[in-house]
């Protein structure tokens, strides 16, 4: 699990706590990272723990040469087209902690260190991801994190790893995930019913 070869990096550290980090990267990548998307970083060449988490927010920065042209309504398609193709345009990839692997054993639980800056962040593989949510103890850390779409990041990463699946286990999957968000909500019922319609399987 701690060959960081077999997906593509989709982004460097930028900042980062125990709690989450932000990775950056071109808009050229963008096609990489989703919202939902389980991702991993390491911390350091030689350690060997692999923070995992969850997508919960890009963002494209603020451009000086895109506000120029919608001023002054130059929105041609060539020059569009240049805007998105050539220019290195900065996109910032925000990660909500949610466990980590030391060691071949996974962890649903805030990692014991933050990653370091320029650490290369990787799409987990289908393996990983896998293993990973085996158990579903790391839905407690998204309800339970501040500042980020909960119910909408939820959906999206259960169904991100139902799709791993065959198609019956992912259909158990997301019915065993149901049941979990049901002992975790009891007390939000509107919640727990708008969350399990967004997780409803097929």
């Amino acid at each position: 699990m701690n060959d960081q070869t077999q997906q593509p990096i989709i982004g460097s550290v930028l900042r980062a706590s125990t709690t989450g980090f932000v990775c950056g990267t071109r808009s050229q990548e963008i096609v990489h990272p989703t919202f939902g998307a389980f991702v991993r970083t390491r911390h350091g060449q030689y350690d060997d723990i692999d923070v995992i988490g969850l997508i919960y927010a890009i963002s494209i920065d603020d451009d000086p040469l895109v506000r120029q042209m919608i001023l002054a309504n130059n929105m041609n398609t060539a020059a569009v087209r240049d805007q998105r193709e050539n220019r290195m345009v900065p996109v910032e990839i925000s990660v909500v902690n949610v466990g980590y692997v030391y060691r071949e054993t996974v962890y649903h639980t805030l990692p014991p260190r933050p990653p370091l800056s320029l650490d290369p962040v990787q799409l987990c593989d289908q393996d990983t991801i896998l293993r990973f949510t085996a158990r579903l103890d790391f839905l407690r850390l998204v309800i339970n994190a501040p500042e980020v779409p909960t119910e909408e990041l939820l959906a999206a990463s259960l169904n991100y790893a139902a799709y791993s699946r065959q198609e019956d286990e992912g259909y158990r999957f997301l019915v065993d995930a149901g049941r979990k968000l049901a002992g975790l909500l009891s007390h939000d019922l509107p919640r727990l019913q708008h969350l399990l319609r967004l997780i409803k399987p097929a």
